[in-house]
Parts: C-alpha cells; sequence; structure tokens
C-alpha cells in the first residue's frame, strides 16, 4: 500500500510552513521562498495559487510582493493545505475491487481500511502550521 503525496503537495506544505515560520505578517517574495524551501522556482506560484483560492495564503503583489499567511498558523491545518492541492483524500474506491465498495456490499476489509483512513485525516486535521513550524507535532494518544 502506498501513501504518497503529489510534489505539488509536497511543495505546498513546505511553503506554508516556511510561511508559517516568518515573522507575522511579513511578506516573502517567491524567490526567497523557493530558496528557503527548496521548492524549484517555476512552481512557487503555481503553488501558492491554490493557496490563495483557498485563503490559506494572501498574495502581495508589485515591487514587495510575496506571499504571506491569511490566518493564523494555529488555526490552519495540515490536511486543509493537503486538500487544497490534492483534493479530498479519501478513498472512494474498494482496495479489494477497485469500485466503489458499497455496490453490493462493504468488502471483508472495509472497516479495517475506512478505520485507518478516518485516522489519517483526523491525525491531517489535529496537526497545525503553527506546531509543524515550531519543530513538530505532538503524537496523539493512542486509542483506548
Amino acid at each position: 500500500m502506498r501513501l504518497e503525496l503529489t510534489r505539488r503537495g509536497d511543495y505546498a506544505i513546505r511553503a506554508v510552513i516556511a510561511l508559517g515560520r516568518a515573522e507575522t505578517g511579513a511578506v516573502i517574495p517567491a524567490p526567497r521562498l523557493a530558496a528557503i524551501t527548496g521548492v524549484p522556482r517555476r512552481f512557487v506560484a503555481q503553488v501558492m495559487v491554490e493557496m490563495v483560492r483557498v485563503g490559506i495564503v494572501e498574495a502581495k503583489v508589485g515591487r514587495l510582493g510575496g506571499y504571506r499567511l491569511s490566518r493564523d498558523p494555529r488555526s490552519i491545518t495540515l490536511l486543509e493545505v493537503v486538500e487544497a492541492v490534492e483534493g479530498d483524500p479519501r478513498r472512494r474506491v474498494c482496495v479489494l475491487r477497485s469500485a466503489p465498495c458499497l455496490w453490493d456490499g462493504p468488502c471483508d476489509v472495509h472497516q479495517v481500511f475506512a478505520a485507518a483512513q478516518d485516522a489519517l485525516l483526523a491525525e491531517l486535521g489535529r496537526a497545525t502550521i503553527a506546531e509543524l513550524a515550531a519543530g513538530g507535532v505532538t503524537q496523539a494518544p493512542p486509542a483506548t
């Protein structure tokens, strides 16, 4: 089983975390953001378009232009960033049948994979950009 982000997802996460590390309200020019994150310059604007569209990032144009977070980084979740560039991460195809699982009833492993998906989405939804920018997120306590 593979769980991977696209390059766009990777770049978006890196860029938003870098903006979360910036001084509050600071505008970071695209070339500087590329240098900080290691994202190729040509992709910074492409990825930021999606972040601006969903209201996570604000773009400032002009000679002193660049990007900054449009919200408090404590209110932005990793799930929001992922969904902005990757779309809805919920699995729609059965892992056994390569078709929707509920056409003729759930498959034998449906509940296990649904629970794993729910746990992953909950963890992504719990992790904030502020926590990640500060050096990481503490693990959620194990389910009892």
